[in-house]
């Protein structure tokens, strides 16, 4: 399994809208989640920080949503930009999703210490609408079920920056 993202769908997010507190990478306060392909399924890589605790030693559960809600959307562009014929870094803008909905079941209370790994399998419910359903795991422990319904950003989202 992959244990990091070379390029991420998000590096190639146009400016406009590379903006998001998780996953944008021109939010310097942001948490900077990057996904990409493990072969047919999605995965980012994220390690806590101190300031993400619920209870000393487990991870907030707000964190875990929003890892996976940043996994979900970059998922979704990761699916049509290969259904279109690309790749990351190929030089083609990938589509932008937004979150249509989010449902999220803690398994688990989530280890402070450690890398949290975000594995998506992506179904495609319409041309511009995808479900992801995310297992979130510190180490080998499965911490989070998820499913995220991503649309594609509506072109007057980004008209508004």
């Amino acid at each position: 399994m992959t244990e990091q993202i070379k390029h991420a769908i998000q590096d190639d997010y146009p400016s406009d809208v590379a903006h998001c507190y998780g996953c944008g990478r021109l939010n310097e306060k942001g948490h900077h989640f990057r996904t990409g392909w493990d072969g047919d399924q999605t995965v980012t890589i994220y390690t806590p920080k101190p300031e993400h605790t619920a209870i000393p030693g487990f991870v907030y559960g707000g964190l875990i949503a929003s890892l996976i809600d940043c996994h979900g959307t970059g998922s979704a562009s990761l699916a049509l930009h290969r259904k279109n014929g690309h790749k990351p870094d190929d030089g083609k803008e990938p589509p932008r999703f937004v979150t249509a909905s989010l449902n999220v079941d803690f398994l688990k209370p989530t280890p402070q210490d450690m890398p949290l790994k975000a594995i998506g399998t992506v179904e495609a419910v319409h041309p511009k609408k995808f479900k992801i359903h995310t297992d979130v795991y510190a180490g080998d422990t499965i911490c989070a079920k998820a499913v995220v319904t991503a649309a594609v950003m509506p072109e007057t989202f980004a008209q508004q920056s």
